[in-house]
């Protein structure tokens, strides 16, 4: 499988990516493109050829001397540089010269050069950035979380479907509850466009539509797929972000403000260890962008090595499980 990798993409691009890159190379199944500027690639690249042999020759370069950075517009940039890594990126999928391609950069500008190159699955108004969330019961996918800041029902109900479509297939749910993000359980509950979205989502047969649900339930597991317009998805993943290393500096401060502090510190740190593993973006690393005439992989920015592998693994799994045909051909059914 040839998945074109972004190597500009992501706060410690290339260096990360490039390495991200011999790392998903390692495995049999897949040829990574790496697509950014030849002569610098090429020579961040060189110090692997004698360790990494294997995968070093399981790497193609792919020249693109345009950057899209996060600060830039998504639109703007993707006209103005149709030789930046992204869209290039976008084209090799287009062109059938990669079967996915994978990005940690400008998750707007990813979307827009989606859909400029690839274009919408039949029958998608909008497509959704999709994310995975730890729950105490093992993990939630939350659509959208950005790309789509203003939602019509329409498009949170399409939301749901193609979420609930790629956890049966790629997270192996046979039903997949899914829940409507609101500020209350009760149907009544919420503004214009959740009240529409609950109406369209409850009269549908074929989608386990299990109702409202609230923030502070979503980490219980309570649904396996969490909906939402793209503002507050946004706002919620960053929030959450924020929280676990909240959390460990106030118990920190208070362990070290204690008499017995030498013997509760190891205890902090196995908290400390237990709370970063489960809540560690990295071992996801990406998550598709749904709706899509192509797969697509969407990265955090701050990803390491680690979280680029891992989200070439993304990709290589939504090609695998043929997630793009089974939300098209499924489609039709809920509607």
């Amino acid at each position: 499988m040839i998945i074109a990798l972004d190597a500009m993409g992501g706060d410690f691009a290339p260096n990360v990516t490039i390495e991200g890159a011999v790392l998903a190379a390692q495995h049999e199944d897949r040829n990574i493109l790496l697509v950014g500027p030849e002569k610098l690639l090429l020579n961040k690249l060189e110090k692997y050829k004698n360790n990494n042999r294997l995968a070093y020759n399981k790497i193609e370069i792919i020249d693109a001397n345009e950057s899209i950075l996060m600060s830039e517009h998504p639109a703007k940039a993707v006209r103005h540089k149709k030789n930046s890594s992204i869209a290039v990126c976008a084209k090799l999928v287009a062109d059938k010269k990669a079967d996915a391609f994978v990005s940690m950069g400008n998750s707007g500008a990813i979307m827009t050069a989606a859909l400029l190159y690839l274009g919408r699955l039949r029958g998608i108004l909008r497509p959704a950035i999709t994310t995975v969330l730890p729950t105490t019961k093992g993990a939630c996918i939350l659509a959208d979380i950005g790309a789509n800041v203003d939602c019509k029902p329409e498009y949170l109900f399409q939301f749901g479907i193609m979420s609930s479509i790629f956890c049966k297939k790629v997270i192996k749910i046979k039903k997949p509850k899914v829940a409507l993000l609101s500020i209350g359980e009760e149907a009544s509950k919420g503004n214009e466009l959740t009240l529409a979205t609950y109406s369209l989502l409850n009269k549908t047969i074929g989608i386990n539509f299990i109702g409202n649900i609230e923030g502070k339930d979503i980490c219980h597991g309570k649904a396996d797929v969490v909906i939402c317009d793209g503002f507050t998805g946004n706002i919620l993943l960053k929030f959450g972000e924020g929280i676990t290393d909240t959390m460990l500096y106030l118990i920190k401060q208070k362990i070290l403000s204690s008499p017995i502090k030498w013997f509760l510190l190891p205890f902090f740190h196995l908290i400390k260890k237990t709370l970063q593993t489960k809540f560690d973006y990295s071992r996801i690393g990406g998550a598709p962008l749904l709706g899509v005439n192509g797969v697509c992989i969407v990265g955090h920015g701050r990803s390491n090595s680690i979280a680029v592998k891992n989200a070439v693994a993304a990709a290589v799994e939504t090609v695998k499980y043929d997630v793009l045909n089974e939300i098209e051909s499924n489609l039709h059914r809920y509607l």
